[in-house]
């Protein structure tokens, strides 16, 4: 299996790699095809693809942020079962971001990912069960990932202004022992995050703004 970078939508691997992210996620959730164009040339965000065979069977994007010393795990996506693509794709990750964090001179206390809530999504997810969200969620909860205590929303990433539900904002501490978050933190994480989005729900803003009314966020057991 093969671990490569996707920085152009020109690269045939890139419509594969949109294409199993149309199949598995709800369409609130994805990047209209034309719009990765800018986020692939951005050298701080790294989507790279699991191949096997020449197919793409899994992917996944991410980046770190070395001013706030944490990462984020945008997406992961297990295109095909049975293949080692989950584990595949998180240690490839993993040596990545430790190269990232070296190179910035700083040292990671974890990472960002949001993390849907099985009660609360209604979607298949493509029919592929390691997408699951009952799987996924206590897959990540095995990994160590954490659920911040407060309730989230996301703005759509198809820009309509929309607010998302159905996920928790989550944290995989560095240290396993930490058991809450500088609300501060959250806060420059999600507005540095979805600056991308200028159109943002009147829900994410009133979100935000009780954070910033907060000093500390607890981290809660998935």
């Amino acid at each position: 299996m093969d671990y490569i970078r996707i920085q152009s939508i020109d690269n045939p691997l890139f419509k594969s790699m949109h294409d199993l992210m149309k199949t598995i996620f709800p369409k609130e959730e994805v990047l209209a095809f034309e719009k990765w164009a800018g986020p692939l040339e951005d050298p701080s965000i790294h989507v790279y693809v699991a191949v096997h065979e020449g197919e793409v069977v899994g992917t996944t994007e991410y980046r770190y942020y070395p001013g706030m010393q944490v990462a984020m795990t945008d997406f992961t996506i297990v295109g095909r079962p049975g293949l080692g693509a989950g584990r595949f794709l998180m240690r490839n990750r993993s040596r990545d971001l430790e190269r990232l964090a070296q190179q910035s001179g700083t040292d990671p206390i974890g990472m960002f990912a949001e993390i849907y809530n099985p009660t609360l999504a209604e979607y298949e997810f493509g029919g592929v069960y390691p997408m699951n969200p009952f799987v996924r969620r206590e897959v990540l909860s095995h990994i160590g990932y954490m659920r911040i205590d407060f309730p989230y929303v996301h703005p759509s990433w198809e820009e309509d202004g929309a607010a998302v539900g159905g996920l928790d904002l989550c944290f995989l501490p560095q240290d396993e022992n930490r058991t809450e978050l500088d609300a501060s933190l959250v806060v420059a994480f999600l507005t540095e995050y979805y600056s991308a989005l200028p159109n943002k729900p009147d829900e994410w803003h009133a979100m935000v703004e009780g954070l910033k009314g907060q000093s500390k966020l607890a981290l809660k057991p998935l």
